[in-house]
């Protein structure tokens, strides 16, 4: 009777194995946060809502020209939260209008967290001209006024969604930078860097196998703490007007409720829904951020 032995591991499937061990404890960890688990679902509900927004409300009754309700109408079972001043369902505005603002808030995070991480990385371990240059353009961007900067960059590049995630992504990378640099020199001060320098590991392989692992959990957490102040940012630029006109979000529901006179008027179904959305959201993301922030930050953890 012959046994077989189980073949021998490969180093990827060492690695994969561990992440996936690791991401079982960072959910099981995050299960206990119970804000974080409402934050959670609260915006699994606004991501179904954008995604299925065609499935929800048809696009022709966002379309101004074949609107079929009445100037600010008030709510009625028709329509559940009132018409705008052209006479489309708000209901349907803010379903629609949440596919732009969470695709905005998401992409312009994106630009965000990969410019920081890699100023960051770079500021933090390059201790010559070049990273003491870095930090010095982190600081100088950090002290601009970022609605100034914003206004000019979205003037000059012209009102799109692209324009705007970009704008917001490159005034918004800063606060990333500086916090992935502060770990980066606390990592670089450990003895097994020390022992990878000895070693011969050069810059990139330091970076990219002892460094970069090392403030993933830090750039995750923060993420979702970025996204809901891009978020914030993208209401306020459509707010002002400088956003795509061919597309609804919810800055641009703000703006045109404040054009019309909504406040003046009474008309409080075309002001509300949209603010508290932003709101909601917002505060659904700063409470996954913190959820977050305890579970990879050990002294927050003892401390809860």
């Amino acid at each position: 009777m012959t046994t077989t032995s189980k073949p021998a591991l490969t180093a990827r499937q060492v690695a994969w194995r561990r992440r996936r061990q690791s991401a079982g404890r960072t959910w099981a960890e995050f299960r206990r946060h119970r804000s974080g688990l409402v934050g959670l679902g609260v915006l699994v509900v606004f991501g179904l809502a954008a995604i299925c927004a065609p499935l929800l409300a048809s696009h022709e009754s966002i379309e101004v020209t074949k609107a079929t309700g009445g100037v600010l109408e008030a709510p009625s079972w028709d329509y559940p939260l009132g018409t705008d001043a052209d006479g489309r369902s708000v209901l349907a505005l803010l379903i629609w209008g949440s596919r732009v603002s969470l695709m905005v808030g998401l992409l312009a995070t994106a630009i965000s967290m990969l410019l920081g991480t890699l100023v960051g990385l770079a500021s933090g371990h390059y201790h010559n001209f070049f990273g003491k240059a870095l930090f010095r353009i982190t600081e100088w961007f950090l002290v601009v006024p970022w609605l100034p900067l914003a206004i000019v960059l979205s003037t000059v590049l012209g009102p799109s969604l692209l324009t705007v995630a970009f704008v917001i992504g490159i005034v918004s990378w800063p606060a990333t930078a500086l916090l992935i640099r502060a770990q980066t020199l606390s990592i670089e001060s450990r003895p097994y860097l020390e022992r990878a320098r000895a070693l011969g590991a050069g810059d990139w392989r330091q970076m990219r196998r002892h460094v970069l692992p090392n403030v993933m959990p830090m750039v995750f957490a923060n993420t979702t703490l970025t996204v809901a102040g891009a978020i914030l940012t993208e209401t306020t630029l459509a707010f002002l007007g400088l956003s795509d006109p061919l597309y609804v979000s919810w800055g641009s529901m703000l703006d045109e409720a404040f054009n019309v006179g909504a406040i003046t008027t009474g008309a409080w179904w075309f002001m509300l829904p949209p603010g508290i959305c932003v709101i909601v959201v917002v505060l659904a993301f700063t409470l996954i951020g913190q959820a977050l922030e305890e579970v990879y930050n050990p002294r927050l953890r003892e401390r809860a």
